[in-house]
């Protein structure tokens, strides 16, 4: 499923923030012009200024159409303007530079790449097409030749935030997420309140395993950019790699109202949904995929699947069907359509769909899944329970595989956790879990914390904090995040879990120390702010504070406790019995 945001084409007009003295230059070549400090964007205007007495020139009024929508008439405006054979090259290269972003809104992507071709011979330290070209040729798959654009953009302009962030989309696409994570530090530096850098960190985040660290960044971006729809589903992905699924619907349903004929969104969401055990609401979703794209073989898939949950086989079939129809290659659908077999007693058929779904990505979580479902009906339970396993190290979230492991009666993985009391402290105590680090507590058994590292080293913990009240229900544990590289040399971090303990659940882990900078930690009301290391502020919402019992701190306490108790005391329905967190 698409993942990235739009790539981030600019013109000339835009300028760039902390651009380098060598960009500055070649704007200075021009005539006088206004110079923007823009946020990652697609592009913008004209290359070039005329003198305010003067009627605009061609290119400034294809700049002018550019920014109101009107792309055609852009384009042939810039081809006018380009008619002048008394340009120079430089204030050609702006042009072509611009006319190329007009001709990619269009689709036109062998005349933008002439154009940028074209702008990047005629003026060679232009930084600005670099980028361009850079993001067309990553579209076009074209990763090492855009890496190579990216790195030339770079080294005309070492404070070039957009480069940077584009780079890191390469190096995500490449593979390199540990590279990526670098590149979008490097642009978010550079543009902290930009959303693209902060959503693809965050996509890098998850790819190296840290869901928190990357919930943390994607509410960065959406509070650059309320309407920033991509972020809200990446948030969506990450919540559902914890397990707050609730949380990750709503998430989900905010980047629909934003983009409501984005069929991919509806179709995570129908997951989402059927994960959640919600399937009228899944088959919805699905059902709206696939009004907006007939074409859609995953809106199928989904609705195949959601079908044959709901034991409507024959509706789960003719999806299916449909779905390998319009992609032959996909293993999602054979593995769905193995499923819906076993479910109705076919398994000996639904072994051929498993064979041709392994045939076709061995890695397939959906694949190994099916195999597993298969495997138990025939009663082959060890082999079963390993593909189980491997599913869910693929896919975490993948709810089906944990339930049949559940039914299976056994653990969701094979390792089993390893203590490492040399890290831990009074109460909490950490665990080695596989390659990763958890901090587990007697005292609040529900509640296990993922000790994500920002650097190297290992994480031992510090202190574990409760509030005083109102806020006694939230504690907080510090713990050795590693060191990284400062501008000075290592520095030691430290990273603070904020938990609820009422609900039993990690809220956030937040960067609190690099070096000899210290977040500053504001509790106000029912918000809790965090003036992060990094020079970015974080919010989380509380539950509801009494603030008129804030000076009387013992009876502040008891209601808390009580509140605890209650929710402790408070019977749990099927549904949260089988699938809470």
């Amino acid at each position: 499923m698409a993942r990235y945001r739009e790539s981030d084409y600019e013109s000339s007009f835009r300028g760039i923030e902390k651009g380098s003295a060598t960009i500055m230059k070649c704007f200075r070549a021009m005539p006088i012009w206004l110079v923007v400090a823009s946020p990652l964007a697609a592009a913008s205007a004209s290359a070039f200024a005329a003198d305010a007495v003067n009627a605009p020139s061609p290119a400034e009024e294809g700049g002018a159409l550019l920014i109101r929508g009107d792309v055609a008439k852009a384009v042939t405006t810039y081809t006018s303007a380009l008619k002048d054979t008394g340009i120079p090259n430089d204030r050609r290269a702006t042009i072509l530079n611009d006319r190329g972003v007009a001709n990619v809104r269009l689709g036109e992507t062998k005349a933008a790449l002439e154009d940028y071709n074209r702008a990047v011979e005629l003026f060679p330290e232009y930084p600005v097409a670099y980028n361009n070209r850079g993001n067309l040729l990553l579209a076009l798959g074209q990763l090492g030749e855009a890496t190579k654009d990216f790195d030339r953009a770079l080294v005309l302009a070492p404070g070039y935030a957009a480069a940077y962030s584009n780079r890191g989309n390469a190096e995500m696409k490449i593979g390199k997420p540990e590279a990526a994570l670098a590149d979008f530090t490097k642009a978010i530096e550079l543009m902290p309140a930009s959303a693209p850098p902060l959503s693809g960190r965050g996509l890098a985040y998850l790819a190296v395993g840290k869901p928190h660290a990357a919930m943390r960044d994607f509410s960065r971006a959406v509070s650059a950019d309320a309407r920033f729809a991509s972020a809200y589903r990446n948030r969506a992905e990450a919540r559902m790699a914890v397990g707050q699924r609730d949380e990750a619907i709503e998430d989900l349903s905010r980047a629909v109202a934003f983009d409501a004929n984005n069929g991919e969104l509806y179709v995570v969401r129908g997951y989402a949904y059927l994960l959640a055990g919600n399937t009228a609401s899944a088959l919805k979703d699905f059902s709206r995929a696939i009004e907006l794209d007939p074409k859609s073989s995953a809106g199928y898939e989904g609705r195949g699947l959601t079908n044959g949950v709901a034991e409507a086989f024959d509706d789960a079939y003719a999806d299916l069907n449909r779905a390998i129809e319009l992609d032959p290659r996909s293993p999602v659908a054979f593995a769905f359509r193995a499923y819906v077999y076993k479910q109705n007693s076919q398994q000996d058929i639904g072994s051929k769909d498993v064979e041709t779904a392994i045939k076709l990505d061995a890695n397939s979580p959906e694949a190994l899944w099916a195999r597993g479902e298969i495997e138990e009906a025939n009663g082959q339970a060890d082999t079963a329970i390993a593909d189980l396993r491997q599913a869910l190290q693929l896919r975490p979230s993948w709810q089906f595989a944990s339930d049949a492991l559940k039914r299976l009666g056994a653990a969701t993985d094979d390792e089993d956790d390893k203590p490492v009391p040399s890290l831990d402290i009074a109460k909490w105590h950490v665990v080695l879990h596989g390659r990763d680090y958890f901090a587990t507590s007697e005292e609040y058994p529900q509640i296990r914390v993922p000790l994500e590292m920002t650097g190297e080293g290992v994480p031992m913990l510090l202190a574990w904090d409760v509030q005083k009240p109102p806020y006694a229900g939230y504690g907080i544990l510090r713990f050795s995040g590693g060191h990284v590289r400062g501008k000075n040399g290592d520095e030691d971090t430290e990273l603070a879990a904020i938990i609820d303990i009422g609900a039993g659940k990690v809220m956030a882990i937040e960067p609190h120390r690099q070096g000899t900078r210290v977040a500053a930690w504001t509790w106000d009301g029912d918000r809790l702010q965090i003036a992060s290391v990094d020079g970015v502020t974080d919010e989380y919402q509380l539950r509801p504070v009494n603030v008129a019992v804030v000076g009387n701190r013992d009876q502040a306490y008891d209601a808390q406790r009580a509140e605890r108790q209650q929710r402790r005391s408070k019977p749990k329905s099927i549904f949260e019995f089988l699938f809470g967190n």
